[in-house]
């Protein structure tokens, strides 16, 4: 048996690396394979440097660095095929969570929007990234692989656009819109005019470019044209300011009443606190604390808002909530209100609108209601001639 010795190593480690095999582990592979050949075949007094050549040369066609090149191609193929499989999996799953995400929203199921969260979000940033790498090997010219990069951006800003507009977080509209228009502008222009010219490709270019326009279109007339919002919140807030001077009116005709007594003491507290949370719900929504005539001229808008966001960005609010409903709770309990067949209870779920999918408008709408009941019982109680 051959034993081969330190300096031979180095003369074959040497060799390898001027041969232009690069990659270190591939160098440290070739040098321990080559040497058990020589230790297992050469004789013990044999010519080592011509049996070194001559085992060597069964290793490539032309040169030795033709090893590290098909290592590299066995390497990438081994992470496409990864990464195919990860795509795969990654659209199964999320395509299933959107799915199951949906159903549990249309049923009003808890967990929902969690579960359309994760969807979503894997789809989008995990799924189609995934698409885009693994597609993007197939095509050979730098145009298709534009091409498919900026549709894979885009579908990437639709599907989050969606994503805003199901959680009600600010900026959905307007990713949507620009989401949209690069898709008409740019990716569309530049899928129809490199297609056309297949004559293979040509039908299904067409076909493909005219669902698309026709997606993009049905998608943009679900959304507002910034005239036509500022209408609609001109005319909710009007709606809004009508029913506060109704109850403003109502309150001033009603008068003052005696706050010793702990019926009509519960009901200025429950109006006084109903007043505080509308302003500062007003104020979040428009920057004033209270609506007037010229609403319009100080662009004092109530839009769209929604009050989960409200109630999530603002701990106080939160505070101010609880209290109300703990006041409510206790006006309900109230033994005048409860002795009085003329006084109705206020429904409590009147306030659960930081648990529901509330607008402003709908919650402003339900405090002036709230208020407007408790004038009415005191209206009653007046009628009634019992002590104010």
């Amino acid at each position: 048996m051959y034993i081969i010795s330190d300096e031979q190593i180095t003369f074959i480690l040497d060799d390898i690396r001027r041969n232009g095999v690069v990659m270190e582990d591939l160098q440290l592979n070739l040098l321990d394979h080559i040497c058990c050949i020589i230790e297992n075949e050469l004789e013990e007094n044999g010519d080592f440097r011509q049996f070194y050549f001559t085992t060597v040369k069964t290793f490539y066609k032309t040169e030795l660095s033709e090893i590290e090149q098909e290592t590299k191609a066995l390497l990438n193929n081994k992470y496409y095929y990864q990464m195919k499989k990860s795509m795969f999996v990654s659209g199964t799953i999320s395509a299933s969570l959107i799915t199951l995400g949906i159903l549990f929203k249309f049923m009003h199921w808890p967990g929902a929007a969690a579960i359309v969260v994760l969807g979503i979000s894997l789809f989008s940033l995990v799924f189609l990234p995934l698409l885009f790498t693994t597609r993007v090997k197939e095509k050979q010219s730098l145009k298709d692989k534009l091409i498919l990069g900026t549709g894979t951006l885009i579908a990437i800003m639709i599907s989050m656009a969606i994503l805003f507009k199901i959680m009600h977080w600010p900026g959905a509209n307007m990713m949507g819109v620009v989401s949209l228009l690069l898709m008409l502008i740019i990716y569309i222009p530049l899928y129809f005019f490199s297609g056309i010219k297949n004559q293979e490709s040509k039908a299904n270019t067409i076909i493909t470019s005219i669902l698309l326009i026709a997606g993009c279109g049905l998608f943009l007339a679900l959304a507002r044209a910034p005239h036509s919002s500022h209408a609609l919140s001109v005319k909710d807030t009007s709606s809004y300011l009508r029913s506060e001077l109704i109850y403003r009116t109502e309150r001033r005709q009603t008068g003052e009443f005696v706050s010793g007594e702990s019926f009509l003491k519960t009901s200025k507290e429950l109006l006084t606190a109903t007043d505080e949370l509308k302003s500062d719900i007003l104020e979040w929504e428009t920057g004033v604390r209270f609506l007037d005539k010229d609403f319009e001229s100080k662009n004092a808008l109530i839009s769209d808002g929604w009050m989960k966001i409200y109630f999530e960005q603002n701990e106080k609010a939160k505070i101010k909530l609880s209290e109300l409903n703990t006041l409510l709770k206790k006006y309900n309990a109230e033994p005048d209100l409860l002795s009085y067949k003329q006084l109705n209870s206020i429904p409590e779920d009147i306030t659960g609108f930081n648990r529901s999918e509330e607008k402003v408008l709908g919650a402003l709408g339900n405090l002036v209601q709230l208020q407007m009941l408790v004038l009415q019982n005191l209206r009653e109680l007046k009628e009634s001639k019992i002590s104010i």
